[in-house]
């Protein structure tokens, strides 16, 4: 069963949940990245930056946030991590175990989904420091890893399908092929234990949730048409976190976000270390 746990924004992007139980998001279109605490009060963390489709938590606190650039963001004072001039802006973001930071470049406008020009997925590994891991992703969007860390999950919303890499330890990624194909956009995406891929379906109305094999395991149908990204957390990893750019239930909501429990725990996501 679902719970609305707050709304009232635009298009919210990137959730992740700390060790304390702080949820941040993001408002795509209005802008800001918001802390919602455990009580439910929801603070501004970062004010007004648009275009911020994924956020990490760093090991030394504060957060990396995508945008026009891929910056460190703590205590109001930001420090940009990789930034190219032929790049309009980047969208997701993951971490893998080596705090390493993968972003996917966007290379023309998300919301249109003809006449794209591809983007790729990029590793920072220091400040400044980037290597492109492989290019062809019309729309990138979700990414995340296999429980084992040997398997890299990417949602391409321009051909709705999910793709799938072996990916080593040194960050390379090798054997495209297509984990799996949906009617509708396939946009965030977040792992569970157990090896399943949950994704937000932009334009379907849920939260899709794929067995190993690429087969889908079951649906979580949300109030909403535009769901745009989810995330695990509580102190099992059994909150499922699903954000929205609309309502279908109250359209005065708007952007909402949703909270349920899940039967498996997600994939605990490490920390940024660059």
């Amino acid at each position: 069963m679902l719970e609305t746990i707050a709304s009232g924004y635009g298009l919210i992007e990137g959730p992740r949940v700390d060790a304390d139980g702080n949820l941040f998001f993001s408002d795509v279109t209005n802008g800001g990245v918001y802390r919602r605490s455990p009580d439910g009060e929801i603070g501004t963390v970062v004010p007004k930056r648009r275009g911020v489709g994924g956020i990490a938590l760093h090991a030394d606190g504060g957060l990396v946030v995508s945008g026009k650039n891929i910056c460190h963001v703590k205590d109001g004072t930001s420090r940009i991590l990789f930034q190219r001039d032929d790049i309009p802006g980047f969208n997701d973001i993951f971490t893998d175990h080596a705090g390493r930071v993968y972003a996917g470049a966007l290379r023309s406008d998300p919301f249109k989904l003809t006449s794209q020009v591809p983007g790729e997925l990029w590793r920072i590994e220091a400040e400044g420091k980037a290597t492109e891991v492989y290019g062809n992703i019309g729309i990138t969007n979700g990414i995340g890893a296999s429980p084992d860390g040997r398997l890299l999950y990417h949602a391409d919303s321009a051909v709705k399908q999910v793709v799938v890499h072996d990916i080593s330890p040194d960050g390379t990624a090798t054997n495209r092929r297509v984990f799996a194909t949906l009617d509708e956009v396939p946009d965030g995406l977040a792992v569970d234990e157990s090896g399943r891929v949950w994704v937000a379906v932009y334009g379907g109305g849920c939260a899709t949730c794929f067995a190993p094999d690429g087969t889908v395991d079951h649906r979580v149908e949300v109030p909403a048409k535009a769901v745009t990204s989810l995330c695990f957390g509580g102190q099992d990893r059994r909150d499922l976190y699903i954000v929205t750019a609309d309502n279908t239930e109250d359209p005065d909501r708007k952007g909402t976000i949703f909270h349920t429990r899940v039967d498996v725990p997600g994939v605990a996501v490490p920390l940024a270390m660059v």
